[in-house]
């Protein structure tokens, strides 16, 4: 497998930018370095590690898109134009898992996703908790040190009734979403994401760091894991190029909200 070392280059980049096409650099299996410190990796297929996750990426996939599962709809440009033409796309995305707190929406406690009550949506659900449990597997295998420090964060700092598996809080699927660049601030310091990717007839979806001018490629069935509370990063815009394609992320993450919840 690939190290690279992450090297700080200097950017103009801000947070809010739209994040425009980016072409990804890191398209092979590769560990991420800071120093001697083991920060993250990119793996181009989970199938090769993880049949089984290979599957139940598969699976949820397939029940995101169907009319099984609840989402929140949008409709809107891809952000990339091709010609004089900005092509629009069809956008949702799915929170399962635990949902913080959001006092500006008159709901100051913390609850479970209200996906988790939708009886056409359970086999979604059970498909993510596998998958997410897998996820840390392979994380387990290929980045000891990771997996041990945030199981210690996660033990030390979350209650078991916030916890999605043992790694994380809450688990989001993004469809054709692309992201401006931003900063996961509020993420458990310490702790990764994991991104799994599902694309069909697409291009873009990808994950780029600007601080080290990194693009990691956002291949059907790639896995991304990576602390999203550390540096700003954007996702490029998705185009299908064909009827239907399309750009799905399967994203596990801990939140610090539920710090020292009940």
């Amino acid at each position: 497998m690939k190290k690279i070392n992450l090297i700080k280059v200097p950017h103009n980049v801000q947070i809010g930018e739209v994040c425009g096409h980016i072409e990804p650099n890191v398209t092979e299996d590769s560990l991420f370095y800071d120093g001697d410190e083991i920060v993250g990796f990119y793996l181009k297929d989970i199938s090769k590690y993880s049949e089984k996750a290979g599957k139940l990426a598969e699976l949820a996939d397939y029940e995101l898109r169907s009319n099984n599962v609840p989402k929140s709809m949008m409709k809107r440009s891809s952000g990339f134009a091709e010609g004089n033409k900005d092509k629009e796309v069809l956008q949702y995305s799915t929170i399962i898992g635990s949902v913080p707190p959001k006092p500006h929406m008159r709901r100051p406690y913390a609850t479970i996703s209200s996906v988790h009550n939708v009886k056409t949506a359970q086999t979604f659900i059970k498909a993510m908790i596998m998958l997410c449990k897998e996820s840390e597997q392979i994380i387990k295998q290929i980045a000891p040190e990771i997996y041990e420090r945030q199981k210690s964060i996660i033990e030390n700092n979350i209650p078991k009734k916030w916890r999605f598996c043992d790694l994380f809080t809450s688990s989001i699927s993004n469809f054709n979403i692309p992201a401006p660049f931003h900063r996961d601030a509020g993420n458990l310091e310490g702790c990764v994401n994991v991104i799994i990717a599902k694309k069909k007839n697409a291009t873009g979806g990808n994950t780029t760091v600007p601080d080290y001018a990194a693009t990691m490629d956002s291949s059907d069935n790639s896995m991304l894991v990576y602390p999203a509370w550390r540096n700003v990063h954007g996702v490029t815009p998705i185009v299908p190029t064909h009827e239907g394609g399309y750009r799905n992320s399967l994203v596990f993450y801990p939140l610090k909200a539920f710090k020292g919840l009940e």
